[in-house]
């Protein structure tokens, strides 16, 4: 397949990684003495230095940053900062690089040697504003990583082979069998993305029609697994992201995300700053070139005042606005800095460095309307609504200390992809559990302008589902609303009057983390596959064509003779899935195949293959 691997490991979030044990006596990571305390000592802060009108990252007085963090600075050009000096505590002065972001709003400063555990690091310099030179000053705790021992990927739990497809041209190609049990010709156009795992095949992206059948499959190489298909706009082009790499069974992601164009062909990939891995949870790519990514960080952390052990972990979890082109990071937020350990729904008891106290668990980030910044907690079970600049929580929507009035109906639990919509409406994937609040997961869309919540739209499978972890609700742009229930491999269109459309699952064990539909055109990056199979006993070849990822191809010719030079048209069928078997009349030394448009050009031919016997 396209080389563009080496990277680290990966997976996605099955339920069993949801419920956590409780704190052992020992394990690895495991801090020997009293931690250090994670959290600042007012919550909420701004992230904006008074005077300079510098947004910074760490937030000023933090206690969690990164020993290998930049020092982030949005909001004046980098030709407008001057005299950057940062010392830390323990480790002294600092040299490093001033590197402008690539929209031309600020520079991150980034140091040439890492900070100490525990240190206090202060940052100072100048700022022109104008005509206006103003001197800027602050600090920040730079926390103690816990490092989490490594879970080797557990097995999929499916046995069946009748689980996954066959292809007689792409043996290398194993996706999971589907099963489409509702079909409407009033479905929005395109195809279902989805990335499945925990099946007997390898996992990967994938994309499928409504019939089911595949139209491209990209395996993962052995201890990785992938997240998050769907189509996104960058550099004015629609290009194909996910994200693969491994995840530890704490439950979240550690690798990168991949950008693709409609060829197929690698032409970015977005990394995690500041010394961490790209979660799985969210990627969303802005217009102005930059990439919203969430952030897990595992940090030594004192529980005390969670009813917890002095010698635990949380893991903090947040997201970062990173310059693709530069990769700089230009924003990181974090939990520890803005939401009390108090509202989570897990018991701080239970954290140790082994299993740290996953307190809030952010898994979707996104940008309003209004310019501020949407994302959802799962285990707090509520979504905030953040000013962008500042970094502030301004509106909290559900949990245990909602800013609005929720309605009977209207509270999630355990929610995932909180997305803002055009018309101001949000639109969430209201698990309902674990542990279970909700007789069935659901879609929802609400209204959250007014003081009390408003249920727009709730969408249900008609056969109830329980989805433990992962799933999304996406509105399509003619209303309909397509979800991915998750750890249920299920995917479903609705009307937006509710009504069923296309519903589909994988047979046995798979899941996806989230699904979606979108239109695509695309072009394979390899030639089409052949093989030509021939009776033992003699007679004529059957000749299997595919094209793995195209969908211009129309129509297979095919092409037979005595050498790979003398080939000539023997037999023209129709494209009948993504895999075409065709007849032909008499045998010959070596086949080939042409992939046909829809007028008849050809858009890209096989190698020669000599027929074997079968």
């Amino acid at each position: 397949m396209i080389a563009r691997r080496a990277l680290v490991l990966c997976c996605c979030l099955p339920a069993w990684q949801l419920l956590a044990p409780a704190a052992s006596a020992s394990g690895p990571g495991r801090a020997t003495a009293t931690a250090a305390r994670c959290f600042p000592t007012a919550l909420n802060r701004s992230a904006v230095l008074r005077g300079a009108g510098l947004a910074a990252s760490p937030l000023p007085g933090s206690y969690d940053a990164s020993p290998r963090t930049q020092i982030s600075l949005l909001g004046a050009p980098a030709s407008s900062l001057g005299g950057v000096r940062v010392r830390g505590s323990r480790s002294g002065t600092h040299a490093g690089r001033l590197i402008g972001y690539s929209q031309g709003d600020g520079a991150s400063f980034v140091p040439s040697r890492p900070f100490a555990s525990g240190e206090r690091v202060t940052v100072s310099g100048r700022a022109r504003i104008g005509s206006r030179t103003t001197p800027f000053a602050y600090s920040f705790v730079v926390g103690s990583p816990d490092a989490l021992p490594y879970s080797a990927p557990r097995l999929p739990s499916g046995r069946d082979p009748n689980e996954v497809q066959h292809f007689v041209s792409r043996p290398d190609l194993q996706p999971p069998a589907l099963l489409v049990t509702a079909r409407s010709p009033r479905t929005a156009p395109g195809y279902v993305f989805a990335a499945p795992y925990s099946g007997p095949g390898k996992p990967g992206p994938m994309i499928f029609d409504d019939a089911g059948t595949l139209v491209w499959f990209d395996p993962m190489p052995a201890g990785t697994e992938s997240a998050n298909l769907q189509v996104q706009q960058y550099g004015g082009q629609p290009v194909l992201t996910w994200w693969q790499g491994y995840i530890p069974q704490q439950g979240f992601g550690e690798g990168e995300h991949i950008i693709l164009n409609s060829s197929y062909r690698q032409i970015g990939s977005v990394h995690a700053g500041n010394g961490y891995k790209a979660d799985l949870h969210d990627l969303q790519i802005t217009p102005q070139g930059t990439a919203l990514i969430t952030i897990f960080a595992p940090v030594h952390c004192n529980l005390a005042t969670a009813h917890g052990r002095s010698d635990a972990a949380v893991t903090d979890s947040g997201f970062q606005e990173i310059d693709i082109r530069t990769g700089l990071v230009r924003r990181e937020w974090r939990g520890l800095d803005h939401v009390p350990f108090a509202d989570s729904y897990l018991p701080g008891a239970n954290g140790s460095t082994e299993w740290p106290f996953d307190f809030i668990h952010v898994n979707s980030v996104d940008r309003l309307a209004n310019g501020g910044t949407l994302i959802s907690a799962r285990n707090t079970s509520a979504i905030y609504e953040l000013n962008t600049l500042t970094g502030q929580v301004v509106r909290r929507l559900g949990g245990k200390h909602s800013d609005l009035g929720l309605p009977a109906g209207a509270a999630t639990a355990f929610q995932h992809d909180a997305a803002a919509l055009a018309s101001g409406a949000i639109s969430i994937f209201d698990n309902g559990a674990v542990p279970k609040v909700h007789a069935q997961s659901r879609g929802l869309v609400v209204n959250v302008s007014a003081a009390t919540e408003t249920v727009l739209a709730q969408y249900l499978h008609p056969s109830p589902l329980s989805s433990a972890s992962q799933g999304n609700l996406q509105v399509l742009d003619n209303g309909d609303a397509f979800i991915g229930w998750g750890s249920q491999p299920y995917f479903s269109e609705f009307s937006a009057g509710g009504e069923l459309l296309f519903d589909a699952h994988m047979r046995g064990s798979y899941q996806s983390y989230r699904a979606y539909r979108f239109p695509w055109t695309g072009a394979g990056s390899e030639r089409p596959a052949v093989v030509a199979t021939r009776p033992r006993a003699g007679g004529s070849p059957t000749v299997y064509a595919s094209w793995n990822g195209d969908t211009r191809t129309a129509a297979w010719r095919v092409l037979a003779g005595p050498s790979t030079h003398q080939l000539v048209s023997v037999a023209t069928a129709p494209r009948t899935g993504f895999e075409t078997a065709i007849g032909t009349a008499a045998p010959a030394a070596y086949v080939a195949v042409q992939a046909l448009g829809a007028s008849g050009e050809v858009l890209g031919g096989s190698a020669a293959v000599a027929p074997v016997a079968r």
